[in-house]
């Protein structure tokens, strides 16, 4: 019996894929942060089981090609350091399951917990129109979809293939009714359009963090992380541009990350909310309309 014939139960793939994650020094950051849930969900997928799979499951035996597809799957991941939402093809936001691929960023922002809580306390009503800018996936906006029954709602993006997957995306949640792409760079393809929210989860990170990315990070298309020197090129022009796209008491979400020292630095005089986060993440902030309008001649004097 050779070493991996050992491994003969459920539990003894994900601990093979535990120990072999730590002795290649994997990256997690892609929807799960630490090897067993990530080596849990590769072998759980090659099985055809679902992530809620009771934990008595663990201890089932496997079929000698069941053990192949997984070791495969495991294989890969340590080989090719390629995000495991990749290799399984979907990925959970917001509690909801979406369609992914090397055409988008895996879905894993912190404003999640902001839709959860349906943006309270920002929000003053329950939105009529919704904007997701910089959509990718269409995780996003079709999270506030469901969290808002009856907003329409407009996932924009600049990439076309990101378009693609988030249309596949709609049509998963069978949303086509109240959800619509649109090609955009920025806010060109929304012109004259007011939202009663603006959420962005745009691309932020600065050169110096570029250069440090795990290796994982590289399998994501460049354009939906990198944006300039400091990271704040495409926030800029939001930032001009949001006060004419915001309803009268219209709300703008934005994800920085790390370059919400950049932001800071930027605009010192900004009262900017940054949201403290309970499940972990940082870098979102919130400003209002009337902030939007009352900045606007500031944003525009750097942009």
């Amino acid at each position: 019996m050779t070493e991996l014939a050992a491994l003969t139960t459920i539990k003894d793939l994900v601990r093979w894929g535990v120990s072999r994650f730590h002795e290649a020094e994997l990256f997690f950051g892609h929807g799960t942060d630490n090897a067993w849930d990530e080596a849990r969900l590769l072998v759980l997928n090659a099985l055809y089981l679902p992530w809620e799979t009771p934990q008595e499951y663990l201890d089932c035996r496997v079929t000698d090609s069941e053990r192949s597809a997984a070791l495969s799957l495991l294989q890969q991941r340590i080989d090719q350091r390629i995000p495991a939402a990749y290799l399984t093809g979907q990925a959970r936001f917001a509690g909801l399951d979406f369609i992914v691929d090397e055409r988008v960023l895996v879905p894993r922002s912190p404003i999640a917990e902001l839709i959860a809580n349906r943006f309270e306390p920002w929000l003053e009503r329950d939105p009529e129109k919704v904007l997701d800018l910089c959509t990718g996936s269409g995780c996003i906006g079709i999270a506030c979809a469901y969290a808002f029954p009856e907003a329409e709602v407009v996932l924009a993006d600049l990439s076309s293939d990101a378009l693609a997957v988030a249309e596949m995306n709609i049509e998963v949640h069978g949303l086509q009714e109240r959800v619509e792409t649109r090609w955009s760079d920025g806010f060109d393809g929304v012109p004259g359009e007011r939202f009663d929210l603006i959420v962005s989860n745009p691309p932020y990170v600065d050169a110096q963090d570029m250069n440090a990315l795990p290796d994982e990070y590289h399998h994501e298309p460049e354009m939906g992380l990198a944006c300039g020197e400091d990271g704040l090129d495409l926030v800029r022009r939001m930032l001009v541009e949001a006060a004419e796209h915001l309803s009268e008491d219209g709300v703008l979400v934005v994800e920085v990350g790390n370059s919400m020292v950049h932001v800071m630095a930027q605009w010192p005089e900004v009262d900017f909310e940054w949201v403290p986060l309970k499940l972990g993440g940082h870098g979102v902030f919130v400003l209002s309309a009337e902030q939007c309008r009352r900045y606007q001649s500031l944003f525009m004097d750097v942009g």
